[in-house]
């Protein structure tokens, strides 16, 4: 049996397409608490899935294995942690997996993004800009790091941060005490 569905994120009808897993029947159960674990964390999925895309239509792509990971994933998932952490964990190895493929694959391919020029009255820097310059920073951190900083900026706590990366929760102060440090720096060089 096959199923389709959709949502509406961000003006974007996103569609996918539930498959009976393992050939066992169909369960609207499952379709219903799945329907609601996206409901609940799709604007989170997409923050991440945007850190971790470079172009314009890679969040969306991202975004759309993610859900397709849930669905494939949720007959399995043991309640061992809260839902909301078993979600961070597949958009986390999601998006690291595709930015792997993508390092793998770079020498391969070639980008062209959009030249885009802006003329400033003042010197204060936008908000857009600020956003871009982050991004880029974070871009330069290496995996772990970035994991941490995309968790943190989701507004974790260290302790909910430390049961999804599997740190202790000491760790992860320390390496955020650092990563913020290094991001300042980055963000600093770029402004000037």
């Amino acid at each position: 049996m096959q199923i389709a569905s959709y949502i509406i994120f961000q003006g974007t009808v996103i569609f996918w397409y539930l498959l009976s897993l393992n050939k066992k029947p169909y369960s609207i159960v499952a379709h219903i608490q799945f329907e609601q674990i996206l409901e609940n964390n799709k604007t989170k999925i997409f923050r991440i899935c945007r850190i971790y895309g470079v172009t314009p239509l890679e969040p969306e792509d991202l975004f759309q294995e993610v859900v397709y990971q849930i669905w494939k994933s949720l007959s399995s998932f043991q309640g061992n942690s809260s839902v909301d952490t078993w979600v961070y964990r597949i958009t986390l190895n999601v998006c690291m997996r595709s930015k792997l493929k993508l390092e793998r694959d770079a020498f391969k391919t070639a980008r062209f993004e959009g030249v885009e020029f802006k003329i400033s009255e003042n010197n204060a820097i936008p908000e857009e800009e600020r956003y871009l310059y982050l991004k880029q920073c974070i871009a330069e951190l290496n995996e772990a790091d970035t994991s941490i900083i995309v968790l943190y900026l989701e507004a974790l706590s260290y302790k909910e941060i430390a049961s999804i990366t599997g740190l202790t929760e000491n760790h992860v102060a320390v390496k955020m005490k650092r990563i913020r440090k290094k991001l300042f720096e980055c963000i600093n060089a770029k402004t000037r």
